[in-house]
């Protein structure tokens, strides 16, 4: 992390700037209050084309996209809007077709550039398209959600769902830039917000007990959304994310951390039908499922799941495996694009601040999820 500048260099002094560290394809994560009304500045310097494709949705439109139209208008760039249908359903190939459809039907070229305005949803699928149009065109991260800024936006994961599972069509393409405005947050649902801070808990438990500690301590300032607790929340996110993706780019070995809690929570969105869970909600499911597993299996004692589930529940996000068969729970996590030689991975918390990955046996995962709950 670094906030040196030149004399051409107009980032904020205090802005902090997160680098990628990816050789040719690196780049960086900015952070800070009101980049939202610099969207412009900072794509002008990379000299491409005029053309700006902006794809976001209609709430997310009405609230910020004049503000980063007049941004771009004003660096001599001309902005489209392409405004897709709000939710989790809009991720799939229809709407991914849709967008190339309307990008061939201006014959944008190469150097269009393509900016994703909206939360994962929209930054998975709009960097889907564009790593696949015209075999790829330079594309930003404005994200819009805490998920999206602490997560999805940072990483190059793109992509969409199918109807067997989640994410399980979509390509490895980096980002050129990420600008994050944490202001865009108080304008977030507040089942939103909570859970972005799902996936915040998941890095204090894989990497950072300090951070999981902070979130003890002060996660009602977090939920008041605090200027100070909450851009050090994003801050220290995005910097975990940042090594581990500089470290592990394509998922071979240490990038499967950023998988806590993802194994059951995907194949709950799945069964839901994306509907009845948020992201965020299901992976904070998924991560006291996944607790509870590693106790089971010896890896952790029960305080680790105890403080696990007591900061879920502190953060308003539901900590319970809803009334559903096993089975079903099962076959969706048999089509998890992490299963290996047919057998289902899981990050298994062994401390805080410490992850291990390992297959882990039907029979013991069945074990998990059919046991009565804390609680209940």
């Amino acid at each position: 992390m670094t906030t040196d500048r030149d004399e051409t260099d107009r980032t904020p002094a205090v802005c902090d700037r997160i680098r990628v560290d990816l050789g040719e394809r690196s780049y960086e994560v900015l952070v800070h209050e009101g980049l939202l009304d610099q969207v412009g500045e900072f794509l002008a310097p990379f000299k491409l084309g005029p053309e700006t494709i902006v794809v976001t949705n209609p709430v997310i439109k009405r609230h910020y996209g004049a503000r980063v139209v007049r941004s771009l208008k004003a660096v001599g760039l001309k902005p489209t809007v392409l405004a897709l249908p709000d939710g989790e359903r809009t991720k799939s190939l229809r709407w991914v077709a849709w967008v190339l459809n309307e990008l061939l039907r201006r014959r944008y070229e190469r150097k269009a550039w393509l900016v994703a305005l909206g939360g994962g949803v929209i930054g998975d699928l709009a960097g889907f398209a564009a790593s696949i149009y015209l075999r790829g065109i330079p594309f930003a991260q404005v994200p819009t959600t805490l998920v999206a800024q602490v997560d999805a936006s940072i990483g190059g994961k793109t992509g969409v769902n199918h109807r067997l599972g989640k994410n399980l069509i979509g390509t490895f393409y980096q980002p050129k830039l990420v600008l994050i405005d944490p202001g865009v947050l108080r304008t977030l649902p507040q089942r939103e917000y909570r859970a972005g801070l799902a996936e915040v808990i998941k890095y204090g438990v894989i990497a950072d007990a300090e951070l999981f500690e902070f979130l003890e301590r002060d996660m009602d300032q977090i939920l008041k959304l605090e200027p100070a607790a909450l851009h050090r929340v994003i801050r220290t996110s995005c910097a975990i994310k940042a090594a581990v993706v500089s470290e592990d780019e394509r998922e071979g070995d240490r990038r499967r951390i950023l998988n806590f809690g993802h194994t059951v929570g995907h194949a709950l969105e799945t069964l839901g039908g994306y509907r009845r869970y948020t992201h965020g909600e299901a992976v904070a499911i998924g991560m006291v499922v996944a607790a509870r597993l590693a106790e089971r299996l010896g890896l952790a004692d029960a305080s680790v799941g105890t403080r696990i589930r007591a900061l879920v529940a502190r953060t308003r996000l539901p900590a319970d495996l809803p009334p559903r068969s096993a089975s079903a729970l099962l076959r969706a996590m048999r089509q998890d694009k992490k299963v290996q030689d047919r057998r289902i991975h899981f990050v298994l918390p062994d401390r805080i601040g410490h992850v291990v990955v390992r297959p882990v046996e039907e029979p013991e995962i069945r074990q998990v999820l059919t046991a009565r709950q804390p609680g209940t």
